[in-house]
């Protein structure tokens, strides 16, 4: 293996470490300002990120031929409505303690991926994926018949807004950051609406009289873009494949908080839709293995 391969593999790893743990332990301990508060600040200081890195990478070129074409801001306005929907529901998942609920969301996400990628692009199946995509959809079908209100709807959410984000920016040709920077200004007029309402009703925790945690409010910011630059740039130097099986880690560390430090609570029923979920993992993961 060359050197880039195995940076790229580092770089995917430390991403997906980033999302799967650092995220959650920032995010959760930042979650008592209250998740419609903390979801608004990380609309505005992503933008606010995504505008100085495209500085620093000298990227306003790419940004400003990207705003000229209509087909791009047609898909990126919907796709930024996927993406905030993402977040949203993220950011709830960890500041109500369905840290595991949210995890069961992108164990299933790559597997959904692959559905969209054969119902929208016709791209080819096999038997272990179609396999995989069965076992997905069975372990739905039985939280909701045996119970319902163990029913992870936050994991399902993360899961469909992510699969379908993905789905509609790969029918567009544009740099990660620049189409996120496009979908951020969308969504940052409703964002510093949101503030201004919060603000003016004084329920809002970010304030010019307390430095500190103005600054460790806008690391949300910071929080979303560096694991994205990182992954982003795993995937261009390892390809698909190799870091598909890396973003596991995600999950598995979101769990892991979930379960063992939040000592979240799952149930029987939950565990065994889990590991419904868990083998079509491993089947896909060991497909993805036998196809690169």
């Amino acid at each position: 293996m060359n050197k880039d391969f195995n940076k790229g593999l580092l770089l995917a790893g430390f991403g997906s470490f980033w999302w799967g743990f650092i995220g959650v332990l920032y995010f959760k301990y930042i979650a008592y300002i209250g998740h419609v508060e903390l979801v608004v600040h990380r609309c505005l200081w992503t933008t606010f990120t995504l505008v100085i890195s495209t500085f620093l990478f000298s990227k306003w070129d790419i940004f400003f031929n990207s705003i000229t074409n209509k087909k791009h801001l047609i898909y990126l306005f919907f796709s930024g409505l996927l993406i905030f929907i993402n977040w949203a529901v993220w950011i709830y998942a960890i500041a109500t303690d369905r840290i595991i609920d949210a995890s069961f969301g992108y164990f299933m996400m790559p597997i959904l991926s692959v559905l969209l990628g054969y119902i929208f692009f016709k791209e080819k199946l096999n038997k272990k994926r179609i396999f995989s995509i069965i076992l997905v959809i069975f372990s739905i079908l039985y939280l909701i018949l045996v119970s319902f209100k163990s029913l992870p709807w936050v994991g399902i959410i993360v899961a469909l807004s992510w699969s379908f984000y993905n789905l509609i920016r790969k029918k567009i040709n544009i740099d990660t950051d620049i189409g996120l920077l496009i979908e951020s200004l969308y969504i940052l007029p409703f964002a510093a609406l949101a503030f201004y309402l919060i603000a003016s009703n004084n329920h809002n925790d970010f304030q010019l009289s307390n430095p500190p945690m103005m600054l460790f409010i806008f690391l949300a910011g910071p929080m979303t873009v560096i694991p994205l630059f990182l992954y982003v740039r795993g995937v261009e130097l390892s390809g698909l494949g190799p870091t598909g099986m890396i973003f596991y880690i995600t999950p598995t560390l979101q769990f892991l908080l979930g379960f063992f430090y939040y000592e979240e609570p799952f149930s029987i029923t939950k565990l065994v839709s889990f590991i419904f979920i868990w083998i079509a993992v491993i089947i896909y993961l060991k497909d993805l293995y036998e196809t690169d």
